[in-house]
């Protein structure tokens, strides 16, 4: 029975003689504990979305910074020296799993930017919110672009001669998934760190010490992403950060909302 259908019953009950208070009042001046339970329903789903929004942040830092580690172990850091990860089989097999991973990243790193934004709800700012979606997308796209690309490219090796690697269009597309994947999308990286931490600071949803912890990040990766090697982690790392503070504050605020309602029930 649902709760209005419950409210009825229980009102025509107490007026025809049955179940009441001792002073005869009807059911609006002695609410009902099934209330309590509403209240208890609201809260959760109230707090539903910063946890969705912990764990598919967790999910994508994890799976982000092992497809990067992958690719970066297997790689050497010039990207016009191929010669040594070509022949080693193990090599190239790491750059595919790594690759295979990215997809299940974007898809984790797309539902944290959903769940985020709908805990803003009324409350976010147009200017922020739009950086936010776009940059997030557009690091989304560059990051798929990329893996496409460089799958292509080690896949296309497999069923080639080894003469493929030495020539110019094989250079130049490489050349292009380093650069893509380490400096554009690392940028827009960046900027989504940089909206991130402006709406969390105006909206108080995160330690201050974390904002600042986003905007240094930020502006390492604008002026040094596809510079420095292994500088990239900095964005999954901070995602990582950003979730279990999320996750545990989601935690904390559920039971403590558990405890206040539950002696109130009891009453």
């Amino acid at each position: 029975m649902d709760t209005k259908r419950w409210w009825a019953a229980t009102r025509d009950e107490r007026r025809t003689g049955g179940k009441g208070s001792s002073s005869g009042s009807t059911y609006r001046d002695d609410p009902p504990q099934n209330a309590l339970d509403t209240e208890i329903i609201a809260a959760g789903q109230a707090l539903r979305a910063p946890g969705a929004a912990a764990v598919s942040g967790i999910v994508f830092s994890l799976l982000l910074s092992a497809s990067l580690i992958l690719i970066r172990l297997a790689m050497p850091a010039s990207p016009r020296d191929a010669g040594m990860w070509l022949s080693n089989p193990a090599q190239k097999n790491a750059i595919l799993a790594a690759l295979t991973l990215v997809p299940f990243a974007g898809v984790a790193f797309l539902w944290f930017i959903g769940v985020v934004r709908d805990r803003m709800g009324s409350r976010e700012d147009r200017l922020f919110a739009s950086v936010f979606l776009g940059s997030g997308l557009l690091f989304i796209a560059m990051m798929f672009v990329a893996s496409a690309m460089a799958a292509g490219l080690v896949i296309g090796l497999a069923s080639e001669s080894r003469q493929l690697a030495t020539s110019d269009a094989w250079q130049f597309g490489r050349a292009i998934t380093f650069v893509v994947m380490t400096t554009y999308a690392m940028r827009m990286a960046a900027v989504f760190m940089i909206s991130t931490a402006s709406i969390a600071l105006r909206l108080v949803i995160m330690p201050r010490w974390i904002v600042i912890i986003g905007y240094a990040c930020a502006l390492v990766l604008l002026f040094v992403a596809g510079v420095v090697p292994w500088i990239e982690l900095l964005f999954p790392a901070w995602v990582l950060l950003v979730s279990i503070n999320l996750l545990m504050t989601t935690r904390r605020a559920t039971t403590a909302a558990t405890r206040h309602a539950w002696p109130r029930a009891g009453r």
